[in-house]
């Protein structure tokens, strides 16, 4: 996304007027002739110095404006262009003789934001250049553009994002932020100074909230070799990344993953022929749980110059072939730097293929039930401008953003033949409401256990829709520390399992569908062996009240418990059912074996050995709880399983 520029006077040469109308008045004629003089000898300098006096002498000349100004732009000065050509084209009749000026006149307005003149430029132009002319369409195309601009300022969608403070920033160049679902570390791409390569660096946020000196990723990550564009998963465990020219590499950039044990990240491993091209695969975006991977290519077969694609991780540990996201977020034109946030419903992206601002815009799609993509929406000014912008990240709780932005700079002397890139920094900003992804996410996070041992477990963390029955997450937690990190979407009802090898399986259960409290939780598992006298509570099985019949919500605990009884098929277990001390005790016992009757009636059904199941009811004896609350009395309503 930075700015380059450079001059070249033999190409500009050969666009500069042949025919300047000679004026009438002598001092006028011999300013051009001198003028045109210093031009036939390439001195554009002193040609337009000349042109100068003449503008300054004989101000209703249009013609020598105009010719001043395709000096200017031959030597690179677009903004001294623009205003010759403004002021020349005003002085001039409207002529098909001048369509071409009034086409670079609005694309040069465009280029530096001045709309008005821009759409003013265009219309002259439709009223003389005939329709056969080159770039009538894209000219077209640019009065949209301006049109929906002027009104797009009118109508601010909140606040300009603004410059992170010290000790951000630090570096020449600094794009493509990503967070953890947990805010607590930023990713990024950083050049030092314009010499240096891309490498990947991270920030951890104070306890302030303020965010730290940026340190290298890991000397595993950065290498001589160039590490561009990084995406790391909601628990900060997977990192996919862009690197360039390495050896053994599929195409040029290619996309690398790695992952995080402990403190330490693992060797990259290229992420194959799935997924990289044999063209350029960069701009990576993980989804919360790092088993969905959005990226852009320019591979062939695509819709434009650069589209969107999308692969996932599949059971055995492989990348699936990567999929176009086709329309209507791909478009003919570049669509490029895909983010997807953290509830995985919603996809920002930048694309210069739909009206915005001009250049790349920021533009916003959802995805429904099925799968399929809403069309795009653009965000809008100020986070789109009539500068080309880079990725966009929202934190998970959709209340701040993060993007990248050129520093305004000075242009390059006149006649500069050297390349100038301006400064890139990071810029935050608060995410107004219509910017929001369509679901706003926490987390849960803590450790796994063995809850005999007490020592740190790798074991499968999954989110499943209770609804749905749907995974929507698959973590696993650090086998050194044991921690992990799942994300969850307001308005979802929830039940999590964490699993290891020969351990029960732990019940959890989130109802955010309508709770008004949505904050994040820490919430350490410990596992049980799968040992006789061991149980667990299965906390997503329901009833309603009084009822035995298992609602539909249940299915999602009733399958998860056959394969467990599928894997170790050795085990015996009883389903205990239990009530509070609300009713008739004779009730209660009578309710609570019906309710453990029906879970084996279940898992017989699906295939379990009826000699491997047994149920008791235990009524309202041994509650976890004194029955003095409602929510105490909810922990003793429950049912447990027991390994016998």
């Amino acid at each position: 996304m930075l700015l380059l520029w450079m001059a070249s006077t033999e190409t500009a040469w050969c666009q500069l007027p042949v025919k300047v109308q000679t004026p009438t008045n002598t001092k006028a004629r011999n300013l051009l002739q001198k003028a045109q003089q210093h031009i036939k000898e390439r001195d554009f300098i002193k040609a337009i110095e000349t042109l100068n006096q003449l503008n300054e002498k004989f101000p209703s000349f249009g013609e020598a404006f105009l010719l001043k100004g395709s000096l200017l732009k031959a030597i690179g000065d677009n903004r001294g262009t623009l205003a010759a050509y403004r002021s020349g084209l005003a002085k001039v009749p409207l002529d098909a003789g001048h369509a071409s000026d009034y086409q670079l006149l609005g694309d040069l307005a465009l280029s530096y934001g001045e709309y008005q003149t821009a759409l003013d430029a265009y219309r002259q132009l439709m009223k003389v250049a005939p329709k056969t002319q080159r770039n009538m369409a894209k000219s077209q195309r640019q009065m949209l553009t301006c049109e929906f601009a002027l009104n797009a300022i009118k109508q601010p969608v909140g606040e300009a994002p603004v410059p992170l403070a010290a000790p951000m920033n630090s570096f020449k160049f600094q794009y493509f932020p990503a967070l953890t679902a947990d805010n607590r570390f930023l990713l990024f791409t950083g050049r030092p100074a314009a010499s240096s390569g891309e490498d990947l660096f991270v920030s951890r946020q104070n306890k302030d909230g303020s965010l730290g000196a940026p340190q290298p990723i890991s000397p595993a990550i950065n290498t001589s070799y160039n590490e561009g564009a990084g995406s790391i998963s909601g628990d900060g465990k997977t990192l996919v990344f862009a690197s360039c020219d390495r050896p053994k590499a599929i195409g040029n950039c290619d996309l690398y993953i790695s992952r995080r044990t402990g403190n330490n990240w693992s060797a990259p491993v290229n992420l194959g022929i799935n997924v990289n091209s044999p063209e350029w695969d960069s701009q990576p975006s993980l989804s919360a749980d790092g088993r969905t991977l959005y990226f852009t290519s320019t591979r062939r077969g695509g819709q434009g110059q650069e589209d969107i694609y999308v692969t996932t991780l599949r059971p055995d540990g492989t990348w699936s072939a990567a999929q176009n996201l086709g329309t209507p977020v791909n478009t003919v034109g570049k669509d490029m730097a895909p983010f997807i946030h953290a509830s995985g419903t919603t996809l920002y992206y930048v694309t210069d293929g739909l009206v915005g601002m001009g250049g790349l815009d920021v533009f916003r799609c959802e995805k429904d039930p099925t799968g399929k993509w809403s069309e795009p929406r653009n965000l809008g000014y100020p986070l789109n401008t009539f500068e080309n912008e880079a990725s966009l990240f929202i934190a998970s709780d959709n209340q701040k953003g993060f993007c990248s932005r050129s520093r305004a700079t000075d242009e390059p002397p006149a006649g500069s033949r050297i390349i100038r890139e301006r400064p890139v920094e990071l810029f935050s900003f608060v995410v107004p409401a219509v910017v929001k992804a369509r679901e706003t996410s926490t987390y849960t996070q803590g450790r796994v256990f063995d809850a005999v041992t007490k020592k740190p477990l790798k074991a499968e963390v999954k989110l499943y829709d209770v609804d749905t029955d749907v995974m929507t997450q698959f973590v696993t937690s650090d086998p050194v520390e044991g921690d992990y990190t799942v994300v969850l979407n307001e308005g979802h009802h929830y039940a999590m399992y964490a699993a290891a090898d020969k351990y029960l399986l732990k019940s959890l259960n989130f109802d955010y569908s309508s709770q008004h409290t949505f904050n994040p939780l820490t919430l350490d598992i410990y596992l049980e062996p799968v040992r006789s006298g061991r149980s667990v509570v299965l906390n997503n099985l329901f009833f309603d009240t009084n009822k035995y019949d298992l609602k539909p919500q249940s299915r999602t605990e009733l399958n998860r418990l056959v394969e467990f009884l599928q894997q170790y098929q050795e085990v015996q277990i009883e389903v205990s059912g239990y009530t509070d001390n609300v009713g008739k005790p004779e009730a209660n016992l009578q309710l609570s074996q019906r309710r453990a009757q029906a879970v084996v009636e279940y898992l017989s059904s699906h295939g379990i050995a009826s000699s491997r199941l047994h149920s008791k009811g235990y009524g309202e004896s041994h509650p976890l709880a004194a029955n003095d609350t409602e929510a105490h009395r909810q922990l003793n309503r429950r049912i447990e399983l027991h390994i016998l």
